[in-house]
C-alpha cells in the first residue's frame, strides 16, 4: 500500500445494503472494520473475495444500532478482539438487541460523541462514510468537504418506492428525516458546487434497497446530476456503485 515512501490507505467495501453492512479501512499498521451487519462466515468470504488477509482488526466501529450495522459484531468481538469505537445511544440500544454474548466478549470500548466530526484521515487522507441520512443536513455537507473517498448513500428511486410492495408505514419512515437518501436528494447535493466540492477520487454510491432501486437507476441519476455541474467546477474522480452480494475493488487513496 505504500507509494513514493507514504503510507497509504485503502478501502474495501466489502458489503452495503438493507442486509448487511461492511467496510475495512487498512493502512500499512492499522486495520478498521465499520461496521459489522454479516456473519462470521460471510464476514470472512467477502475478506477473502477482496484480497484481504486480515489476521488482526484493531478496531470496529458501529455507526448505528440497526441490525443491518450491527448483527455480527458478537462474532466479530470473538474473532479478533477488537476495541469498540461507539456513540453512548448505539451502545444503549445494542445492549438491549444484541445477544449476552455481545458485553462478554468486549474488549474496550471508546466512546465517540455524537454530533462530532469523525472522519478517517491518515497523511492528508480523508474518507468519508455517510448512510441511513433522511435528509443532508448543511453540517454534514461541510464534514464531507475535501474527502478523498467519498461513500454515500443513494437508497431509492423516489416512483420505485411509491409503487413497490413496502407496507404504506416503511415508506413513510424511509422517506422521513430519519430515513434514507433518495437518488433524488443526492443527485441535488451533488450538482451543487456549494454542497459537493467534487474533491473526491472516488465517488461510491451505497446502501442501495434491493427493492427500490438498482445500480443503474442509481449511477445515472448520479452523474446526470453531475453532468450539470459548472465546468470550474467538475468532478474528475471515479463514480463507483457498492453491492450487497460482492465486494467492491479494492479503493487505493
Amino acid at each position: 500500500m505504500a507509494r513514493s515512501g507514504t503510507i497509504g490507505l485503502r478501502v474495501s467495501i466489502l458489503a452495503s445494503g438493507s442486509l448487511g453492512n461492511l467496510t475495512l479501512l487498512e493502512t500499512e499498521s492499522t486495520r478498521l472494520l465499520v461496521d459489522a451487519g454479516l456473519g462470521k462466515r460471510e464476514t470472512l468470504a467477502r475478506l477473502a473475495a477482496a484480497a484481504s488477509n486480515v489476521k488482526q482488526i484493531d478496531g470496529i466501529l458501529i455507526t448505528h444500532e440497526h441490525t443491518d450495522h450491527c448483527n455480527g459484531l458478537p462474532q466479530m468481538l470473538g474473532l479478533w478482539k477488537a476495541p469498540l469505537y461507539v456513540t453512548e445511544p448505539t451502545m444503549d440500544a445494542m445492549k438491549r438487541i444484541l445477544p449476552e454474548t455481545f458485553e462478554k466478549r468486549l474488549r474496550g470500548v471508546e466512546m465517540i460523541q455524537a454530533g462530532q466530526r469523525f472522519a478517517f484521515r491518515t497523511n492528508g487522507t480523508k474518507v468519508a462514510l455517510v448512510t441511513d441520512l433522511g435528509y443532508m443536513p448543511e453540517l454534514v455537507k461541510v464534514h464531507l468537504r475535501g474527502a478523498d473517498c467519498l461513500i454515500l448513500e443513494s437508497n431509492h428511486d423516489l416512483e420505485m418506492l411509491k409503487v413497490g410492495p413496502y407496507p404504506w408505514v416503511v415508506k413513510q419512515r424511509i422517506l422521513s428525516r430519519t430515513g434514507h437518501l433518495s437518488n433524488h436528494a443526492v443527485s441535488e447535493y451533488l450538482s451543487d458546487p456549494d454542497g459537493f466540492d467534487a474533491a473526491a477520487r472516488y465517488l461510491v454510491l451505497a446502501h442501495l434497497s434491493e427493492e427500490n432501486n438498482n445500480p443503474f437507476a442509481a449511477e445515472i441519476c448520479a452523474q446526470e446530476a453531475l453532468n450539470r455541474r459548472p465546468p470550474e467546477a467538475a468532478f474528475t474522480g471515479e463514480l463507483l456503485v457498492a453491492s450487497q452480494h460482492v465486494p467492491l475493488k479494492p479503493l487505493e487513496l
